[in-house]
Order: structure tokens, then C-alpha cells, then sequence
């Protein structure tokens, strides 16, 4: 029989507690669903309570099927909330909000990865922040995303624009911008065009265009996640890869004393810890008074 569980007055059932979903860590389902309810959730909720979530689903572990959904998968609750979402192939499109810790355990009993766009709900299509995943080519490495993601920074600086780093979870390096709302179009073509200056200014390092001919050695500067069409992982998602690695916040210290590939990787059972020294270092994304203009 599956486990149900109540959540701030919500039943949730609670499946295949037991199963390993990371093979390489032994982490069982159990496992990650308190790494949600127990060490993430107070600081994952207000990145994801206001914005539509994609899910990259996962049930039999990083090694099994993995699938990408916007829709409420079947069977959602009625009591989880969605929200009308604006597709050109599907005009009464609807996806999943995750506002409270009952919907946060509901998705995660998926065994998912959680994905939201840089807008919320209410103004489809005007972000809130801005979005560079820098992406390494190997032989490249976190390493070389962190001197790019350090030029960046420089650069938003000089506009105005303070940048917040956290890791992808995989091989990257997200950086974040909180913006005053902002239509993603516009966002997208700023964002393009420091990739671009990047690339002029860091020929040896950075590239703005995705041909795979051009990647290797070089790190990416993806600004197309910012089209309002687009999703990033969210942060403190955990990530389907063969261990339960963490898109995590990371201090612009951390990132100027990166020297190795492996500096800058956190596991789940990495979180707690850095929550009690840093706290969410991703807050000020969220704090309306850090939010400043798109420059002209």
C-alpha cells in the first residue's frame, strides 16, 4: 500500500520510498524527498511559487527513462494549483505552480528535476531576471566557465547590474540578474549582446553560438534560456545525473578560487551545511528592491 502522508493539511502519497535512485550513492527515493521537505524547501519554494514548472522526470533514476513535461502530469491533485501558460501549439495550455511544501512533496514523490522560465505567473513573457548558462566545451571545464562568468560580472556591473552565480548542477555555471520586469524579447537581445562582446573581449574562451564545430575548449554563453518559451533549472533542484548533484548557489568568492573541475560540485548532502553558513545566497533574486532597469 502507498504511504500517505499529510502536508500542511494536505494527503500526499508517498511511493517506493526505499528504491535507489542514484545508484552511485546508494540515495534512495526516501532519501531525496526529505532533501525537499527537510533541508531545501524553505529556500527552493519562493524561486519556484511563482512560476510555471516544467518537469525533466526520472522515476527509475538518472540511469532509467527521463522525459520532459509541461503539462500537470495525470492524476495531478485538484488542490495543486496551475496556471494558463501562452503556446503557440496549444492556446489552453496549463502548467503546475509549486507555491507550498504539500505541492513541493507531491512533484518530488515524481522523482523529477524542476525546471521554471525567468518570468511569473500573471506576465507571461516580462522576466524578472535574466539568464547566461555557461555551458563548457571539453576540454574546458567549470574552471573556464568561472573566468567567463567573472568578465560577465564586470561587464553587468559597468550597466548597473549585479549577478548572482550558482552551478547547474551538471558541468556549468548559471549566472542570475533580478531585473525590473522586462518583455524577455527585449532581455534576450541585451543578454545576446554580451555574449557576443564576451566573445570579442575573451576570443580563447568564450563563443556566443551554439555550432558543436566551434565548442570544444571554449565555454558557451547561452543566452537563448532567456526567451520567454525557455526553462532553466531551478535553483537547489537536484539534478539527473549519476549522483544526486545540486544546481547550487555559489559565493563570487568561490568562483574567483575556482582551480578545478570539481571545486564547484555539491551533492544533496552537501546542502544543509551550506545553508547554515551562506543562507539562500540566491535570495536577493526574489527582493523586488534589487531589481533594476534593463539598460537602454
Amino acid at each position: 500500500m502507498t504511504p500517505i502522508t499529510e502536508v500542511e493539511g494536505r494527503r500526499v502519497s508517498l511511493s517506493n520510498l526505499d528504491k535507489v535512485l542514484y545508484p552511485a550513492t546508494g540515495t534512495t527515493k526516501g532519501e531525496v524527498l526529505h532533501y525537499y521537505a527537510a533541508t531545501v524547501g524553505s529556500v527552493i519554494l519562493p524561486h519556484l511559487a511563482d512560476r510555471p514548472v516544467s518537469f525533466l522526470r526520472y522515476p527509475d533514476g538518472p540511469g532509467g527513462q527521463l522525459f520532459f513535461t509541461k503539462n500537470p502530469p495525470p492524476g495531478t491533485p485538484a488542490w495543486v494549483e496551475t496556471t494558463p501558460v501562452p503556446r503557440s501549439e496549444d492556446q489552453g495550455a496549463r502548467q503546475v505552480v509549486v507555491r507550498d511544501l504539500a505541492s513541493l512533496m507531491w512533484a518530488a514523490n515524481l522523482v523529477v528535476e524542476f525546471h521554471t522560465p525567468q518570468w511569473r505567473t500573471g506576465a507571461p513573457g516580462v522576466a524578472d531576471r535574466m539568464v547566461f548558462d555557461l555551458d563548457p566545451g571539453s576540454p574546458a571545464t567549470v574552471v573556464e566557465c568561472c573566468a567567463v562568468a567573472l568578465w560577465l560580472r564586470e561587464r553587468l556591473a559597468d550597466d548597473g547590474l549585479a549577478a548572482y552565480g550558482k552551478t547547474s548542477g551538471s558541468k556549468g555555471l548559471h549566472l542570475l540578474v533580478p531585473l525590473e520586469p522586462t518583455p524577455s524579447g527585449e532581455v534576450s537581445a541585451y543578454a545576446k549582446r554580451l555574449a557576443m562582446e564576451a566573445e570579442e573581449a575573451l576570443p580563447a574562451l568564450a563563443l556566443h553560438r551554439m555550432k558543436r564545430a566551434l565548442r570544444p575548449g571554449k565555454v558557451f554563453v547561452d543566452f537563448s534560456q532567456n526567451s520567454a518559451s525557455k526553462t532553466t533549472a531551478t535553483p537547489y533542484t537536484l539534478r539527473a545525473r549519476p549522483e544526486p548533484t545540486v544546481s547550487a548557489p555559489v559565493t563570487w568568492d568561490e568562483i574567483t578560487g575556482c582551480r578545478e573541475a570539481g571545486a564547484l560540485v555539491f551533492r544533496a548532502g552537501d546542502m544543509a551545511a551550506r545553508l547554515d553558513l551562506h543562507g539562500d545566497l540566491l535570495a536577493p533574486l526574489n527582493d523586488p528592491e534589487q531589481a533594476r532597469p534593463l539598460p537602454a
